[in-house]
């Protein structure tokens, strides 16, 4: 991708053309995006992109540049692109990429647009060393989170390097000059890869989980053993089962307890499984879910040392609301460090705020082949069911990731407004004895869950 009308001859344009060339010899399909101002060009490219969605992926390499659309001058920097957002979305939504390779991903561009929509491994290439006032001061933070989603970075020389990591830091490769900068690209692209996940996970096992029934699963939900949550154990046992769910992890803050408590009363009423978990506050990177532990692993370690405590009691790592920028979370870059240790991310989670959390989870798991997982991450019993996974029974955390990774995710419309005044309420505006007053009928020994039930019932009558 390069922000400048294919025509200029932009010495951008030239090292794109002189990179693509080299790669096409080495048996790479590659396909150059750039404006231009040709109507021509931009009506030919257009119509490549309409053949993607119709399965034509050959259209995509059928020419030798991409004409996306017009650019207007702009002030000596980049040109303004004018009409290509939607033409590069769908190309990113439909065209079958390993990798984007954006040049100049300078908002605003036809880098910028591509690098918001990809769905690809990300790699960046920086050349001028000059400073882009628009994106670096008056933009500057909404650049910063598109350069977020870079899995890549390099520029061609260090002033480059300088200039552009002062204002939007990250980890930046110098290309050599010359002959061996293509060649570089190739080692970049190979590394980026090779930390995907193997999207076949054990085929012996999914035969198995073939003959299971399906269950229906919340991987996500507190009780009040957590300090921002007054759902006691039993309403919340009670509640899964109203609501159809089969399975369910408790993942308290920082505290195996309420699920030791909610594994002991699933089993004593049947009808329900609990996975014990716990959601642990890392240092400053954010929260980290183990899923099928059993000893509490404390707050406050790295992330990494958070792995590797779920590790040694032989737990899944399972990332939650990743790139919620409202929750404490691990920015990119540190998911990027530890993408080959994780086993699921959250990629639904209808308590985030804005879609776009989600989406952004949604598109690091499917560019990293991650299992894709979801939950109500529910602090009051109405949020349960908000969203389910139905997936294959399992048994134990293998045959459990295995039917993960082969789940459908199905959401139900919830009010975020209303569950967040609910958990309000029964956190906050409600006194701590009444609390205790209401959650000691649900919670103590003198009936079951089943005999709460039938007294309702009674009532209701």
């Amino acid at each position: 991708m390069t922000p400048y009308p294919w025509e200029t001859g932009h010495d951008v344009n030239r090292f794109v053309e002189a990179a693509a060339d080299e790669l096409k010899r080495a048996g790479h399909e590659v396909v150059i995006v750039a404006p231009s101002g040709s109507r021509r060009l931009v009506r030919e490219g257009r119509a490549r992109v309409r053949g993607l969605e119709e399965g034509d992926q050959g259209a995509l390499f059928a020419g030798e540049v991409l004409a996306v659309g017009q650019a207007l001058p702009f002030g000596g920097s980049a040109p303004l692109p004018i009409d290509v957002s939607r033409t590069l979305e769908m190309l990113m939504g439909d065209a079958e990429l390993d990798f984007v390779h954006v040049h100049e991903p300078f908002a605003p561009s036809v880098s910028a647009t591509a690098l918001r929509h990809s769905r690809a491994l990300n790699v960046a290439t920086f050349h001028s060393p000059s400073e882009r006032f628009l994106s670096t001061q008056v933009r500057r933070k909404r650049v910063g989170r598109l350069l977020g989603r870079l899995d890549a970075r390099t520029a061609l020389s260090e002033a480059t390097r300088d200039v552009v990591g002062r204002f939007f830091p990250g980890a930046y490769e110098l290309l050599p000059s010359g002959d061996g900068t293509v060649g570089e690209l190739g080692a970049i692209y190979a590394r980026v890869a090779a930390r995907r996940h193997d999207a076949e996970g054990d085929p012996e096992i999914r035969r198995r989980l073939a003959e299971h029934d399906y269950v229906h699963v919340d991987l996500h939900m507190h009780t009040d053993h957590s300090g921002d949550c007054a759902t006691p154990v039993a309403t919340l046992i009670e509640t899964a089962k109203a609501v159809g769910l089969d399975a369910i992890a408790i993942t308290d803050h920082n505290e195996v307890s309420g699920a030791h408590e909610a594994r002991d009363l699933a089993e004593k009423v049947g009808g329900i499984e609990v996975i014990v978990a716990e959601e642990v506050k890392t240092a400053d990177q954010g929260e980290v879910i183990g899923l099928f532990i059993e000893e509490k692993i404390p707050r406050g370690l790295t992330l990494q040392e958070t792995i590797a405590a779920i590790r040694e009691q032989g737990g899944l790592v399972y990332v939650p609301h990743p790139f919620d920028r409202m929750h404490s979370v691990p920015d990119y870059e540190h998911m990027l460090d530890i993408v080959e240790d994780i086993d699921a991310i959250e990629v639904f989670n209808p308590r985030v705020a804005f879609s776009a959390f989600n989406e952004e989870a949604a598109r690091f798991a499917e560019k990293y082949r991650v299992v894709a997982g979801a939950g109500s991450d529910s602090h009051v019993a109405a949020g349960l069911g908000s969203v389910k996974i139905k997936m294959r029974a399992f048994d134990g955390p293998a045959e459990f990731l295995e039917s993960l990774r082969d789940a459908d995710i199905v959401r139900k419309r919830q009010s975020l407004l209303y569950v967040q005044a609910l958990k309000f309420i029964q956190t906050k505006a409600t006194p701590e004895a009444a609390r205790r007053r209401t959650a000691r009928p649900c919670a103590g020994a003198r009936r079951t869950v089943g005999d709460a039930g039938t007294a309702r019932r009674r009532r209701a009558r």
